[in-house]
């Protein structure tokens, strides 16, 4: 079934992509003692991503999505980490 699919994917292998991509964002800006505008904008979109991604889990534990709009998010996210997620 996607659910689950959808559910591994993020929890297995989209968050932490997203964690380590926050860390060593982190690490760059503490190198340089201070974030660039560009390093500010990356880390607040990576936030943003990783807060969209636990607002999708915990809208499939509560049945929220459509069946339809769980292989439509699961399709566009193995996009994403086939091709921008480092």
């Amino acid at each position: 079934m996607k659910k689950e699919k959808l559910e591994l994917l993020l929890k297995n292998e989209i968050l932490p992509d997203l964690e380590i991509a926050i860390d060593e964002l982190f690490d760059e800006i503490g190198k340089s003692d201070s974030a660039s505008p560009e390093q500010q904008d990356d880390l607040e979109e990576l936030r943003d991503m990783r807060s969209e991604c636990f607002a999708i889990l915990e809208e499939l534990t509560r049945d929220e999505i459509e069946e339809d709009e769980i292989e439509a998010l699961y399709n566009e996210l193995i996009g994403f980490k086939s091709g921008e997620l480092e």
